[in-house]
């Protein structure tokens, strides 16, 4: 037997499962794939701001003022609301590092952090909803803002859900510094939830 022949036969004993996946990318495969589910739903926060922009364009009242008279969005709160927001992508970052060096204190006081400042969003927006002074049927402008804001919104809700289960993780003690894909993946995912709120912001209660 050649020795090729002797070493595939070897080979075949020592190996068990399917083979390994082709790699094109110098990326890890999970991290890749939520970076591609990341930019399908930018491309869906892109569909509500072209309608919230169309209904800005074509609504003459709205060419001067906005939201129109006589409604008023509540600026200051959203600006409050913004900053927690952002600080929670801090609180993030560090839960993250921390695993890195093996500091399971930082990553599970990190992770506790970030979970408190979004649901402090979270809470905040449905009171802001609760005392904004319009619903969905009081035009399009109304739709819109409820659209954008809403679907932000249920995005944080999922990236709480995602972070819930890498805390219960952490406390369990899941994580090492070599193996975090379990922090690292809800880690990017919430951190565009961050930037597209600034977005949001920006273009919903200030422009």
């Amino acid at each position: 037997m050649s020795a090729h022949a002797e070493a595939a036969l070897h080979g075949d004993h020592d190996h068990h499962g399917p083979p390994a996946a082709n790699r094109s990318s110098r990326i890890e495969p999970t991290i890749l794939g939520m970076f591609l589910f990341i930019g399908s739903e930018a491309m869906l926060f892109g569909a509500f701001f072209t309608a919230y922009f169309f209904v800005r364009v074509v609504n003459p009242s709205a060419s001067d003022v906005w939201p129109p008279a006589p409604y008023e969005f509540p600026k200051f709160v959203a600006g409050v609301n913004t900053a927690v927001l952002v600080t929670s992508s801090f609180t993030m970052h560090w839960a993250l590092q921390s695993i890195k060096r093996n500091n399971r204190r930082g990553l599970q006081a990190g992770l506790v952090l970030t979970i408190l400042m979004g649901s402090a969003f979270l809470l905040t927006q449905a009171i802001e909803y609760a005392h904004v002074g319009f619903n969905t049927s009081d035009g399009a402008f109304a739709s819109v803002f409820f659209g954008l804001t809403g679907l932000h919104g249920a995005h944080v809700f999922i990236g709480l859900t995602l972070l819930t289960i890498a805390a219960v993780r952490a406390f369990r003690g899941h994580y090492t510094p070599e193996h975090h894909h379990g922090v690292e993946i809800p880690g990017i995912y919430w951190h565009f939830v961050d930037i597209m709120w600034l977005i949001v912001y920006a273009a919903v209660y200030l422009l």
